[in-house]
C-alpha cells in the first residue's frame, strides 16, 4: 500500500505540475503583467503621436493717415517705446518726418520682434556655403542680413533718388569708417560708413530716412542699424602694402528696381499682407550672383605653400 500511495502521490504532482504549466503557457488563460500592458500603450501611443505642422504668422495691417503733428503723437501714445520704433522702420521713416497728409502702414499685432515681420524668408538655402550675406532689396527698401543661409536681421533703408540711383549688382565690403564726411557735401557727416563700391564711393551709412529713396547712391541706415552692420561685416583684405587685395570682404547683393511712379510698397500690405516678399525675378538675379560669388578665387582663402611642400612640388 505504501508503494501504490508514494505511487499515486508522485503522480498526482506530477499532473498538477503539468497543468500548471500548460496554463502559463496558455495565451488566452494567462494574465499580461502590469508591466508589459505599460510597455504596450507607450509604444502605441508613440506610434500614434503625430507632431502638429506650425500654422504660418500672418499678421494683417491697416493704413492710416495723419491729419496733424497732433494726431501723430496721440497714435504713438498708444505704443510702448519698441513698438513704435518698429512701426516707424516698418514705414521707413523717422517720426519728425511724419507730417499731415503722410499715411502710414500699422500691423494688427505688435511684436518686440522686429524679425517677425521680415518681407524676406527666414531660411535660404543656396546662401548657405557663404558665411555672411548681405542683402539689398531696391524695390522695397529694405536689407537683410544671412549667416550661411539664415536671417539674423533686418531693416529699412533709403537707397538713391531717381536722378543718382544706387546701382545693383554683386558688390562687397571694402574698408569702413565711424565717422565719414560726404565728398558731395561738406556738411554731410555720414556715421557708421561702410563702403561696398570702392570706385563710385557708394556705401551704406547712418542718416536721415524720409519714407522714400531719396540718397545720392550711397544706402542710409537707421543709427542701430548701421552700428549692426559696421561691426558685423568684414571688410576686404589687402596686402601689406594696402595695394592689393588678396581677399573679398563680406557679398553685398544689391538688387531689384524701385518704381518712383507708385505708393511706396509697404503701404500695399494693407490689401496684401505678403506684398513685400521678395518675388521670382529677385530670387532668381541672388542665385546668379551666389554663383559669381562662388566662381571668384577672391572669396575664398588660399592655402599658404609650405617650403617642404614646393620642394615635393618641383
Amino acid at each position: 500500500m505504501k508503494n501504490i500511495y508514494s505511487k499515486f502521490l508522485v503522480l498526482h504532482v506530477s499532473l498538477f505540475f503539468i497543468a500548471a504549466m500548460l496554463l502559463s503557457c496558455d495565451g488566452s488563460s494567462g494574465k499580461t503583467s502590469p508591466s508589459s500592458i505599460k510597455t504596450d500603450s507607450v509604444k502605441k501611443e508613440e506610434e500614434q503621436k503625430v507632431e502638429p505642422v506650425p500654422e504660418p504668422l500672418i499678421i494683417k495691417y491697416k493704413l492710416d493717415s495723419i491729419v496733424s503733428t497732433a494726431h501723430r503723437d496721440s497714435i504713438f501714445g498708444f505704443f510702448s517705446e519698441k513698438e513704435e520704433r518698429n512701426i516707424l522702420l516698418l514705414n521707413r521713416i523717422e517720426k519728425n518726418r511724419i507730417k499731415a497728409g503722410t499715411r502710414l502702414v500699422i500691423p494688427d499685432t505688435l511684436f518686440e520682434d522686429f524679425l517677425k515681420y521680415s518681407p524676406f524668408p527666414q531660411e535660404m538655402p543656396y546662401l548657405d556655403s557663404i558665411p555672411k550675406t548681405l542683402l539689398i532689396a531696391q524695390r522695397i527698401q529694405a536689407f537683410a542680413l544671412y549667416e550661411k543661409g539664415r536671417l539674423i536681421h533686418w531693416g529699412p533703408v533709403s537707397s538713391g533718388k531717381q536722378s543718382t540711383p544706387t546701382p545693383n549688382g554683386l558688390n562687397y565690403a571694402n574698408f569702413k569708417s565711424k565717422r565719414k564726411v560726404s565728398t558731395v557735401d561738406p556738411d554731410w557727416i555720414m556715421p557708421y560708413y561702410f563702403n561696398f563700391m570702392n570706385f563710385y564711393g557708394v556705401g551704406v551709412h547712418q542718416y536721415l530716412l524720409p519714407g522714400y529713396p531719396a540718397s545720392h547712391a550711397c544706402v542710409r541706415l537707421d543709427m542701430e542699424d548701421a552700428k549692426f552692420i559696421f561691426d558685423w561685416a568684414v571688410p576686404w583684405k589687402l596686402d601689406s602694402r594696402g595695394r592689393y587685395l588678396i581677399k573679398n570682404g563680406t557679398p553685398f547683393m544689391v538688387f531689384g528696381e524701385y518704381n518712383f511712379n507708385a505708393q511706396v510698397p509697404w503701404l500695399d500690405l494693407a490689401n496684401n499682407p505678403d506684398a513685400n516678399k521678395l518675388n521670382e525675378g529677385e530670387l532668381g538675379t541672388i542665385k546668379k550672383y551666389v554663383e559669381d560669388y562662388m566662381a571668384d578665387e577672391k572669396n575664398f582663402e588660399k592655402k599658404e605653400i609650405t617650403k617642404e611642400e614646393n620642394l615635393l612640388g618641383a
